[in-house]
């Protein structure tokens, strides 16, 4: 048996300098954005504000149809923050085991599922809630509009997602190059 070495050589380390996560190192990426994930996102954040701030400012609680409609807007409108601010600030890549393209894409099939509901919700309960040409009549069949434009932009965002998952018109350099970003 070998005798163990008298002397034996230790070395220590401290971090590395920068591997916490700083505020100062959380930049937005503004290439995010421009692209078509980024705009769609946007776009989504914005109609489905509208959505649910038109039904919010009727007495929708009346009508269950509209809590419905609320729920989904609501819900929806705050998870896609939760993406955009993910994707914005490249969060998505430090978290590196989450299979972020499958992620959106059932993210955004789930999302236009659900605004299909909410939109034919919406546009149903306009008529037997309301007395045409008021105020809220006006309100609820603008946010009916605005929840088919949503669930388009949601459907749209499910497409891109599922060729991003696919891998479908990129290869490892342009996606590298991208940001991972469609």
């Amino acid at each position: 048996m070998a005798e163990f070495p008298s002397k034996v050589s230790t070395r220590t380390s401290s971090p590395a300098q920068g591997a916490g996560v700083s505020v100062s190192a959380l930049r937005p990426d503004l290439g995010f954005v421009r692209s078509v994930l980024g705009a769609l996102m946007l776009l989504q954040l914005v109609l489905g504000l509208l959505v649910w701030a038109l039904i919010a400012d009727t007495p929708y609680h009346l009508y269950p149809a509209y809590g419905w409609v609320m729920f989904v807007a609501v819900f929806l409108w705050l998870v896609t923050i939760v993406f955009f601010v993910l994707y914005l600030f490249q969060l998505h890549l430090k978290l590196y085991r989450v299979p972020w393209p499958l992620v959106l894409m059932i993210f955004n099939m789930g999302a236009t599922v659900l605004y299909i509901t909410a939109f034919i919700t919406c546009s149903a309960a306009v008529e037997q809630t309301s007395l045409k040409g008021t105020r809220p009549y006006n309100q609820r069949a603008a946010a009916s509009f605005f929840a088919c434009l949503v669930m388009i932009a949601y459907g749209v965002s499910a497409f891109f997602s599922f060729q991003a998952w696919r891998g479908v018109g990129s290869n490892a350099a342009t996606s590298q190059m991208a940001g991972g970003y469609a």
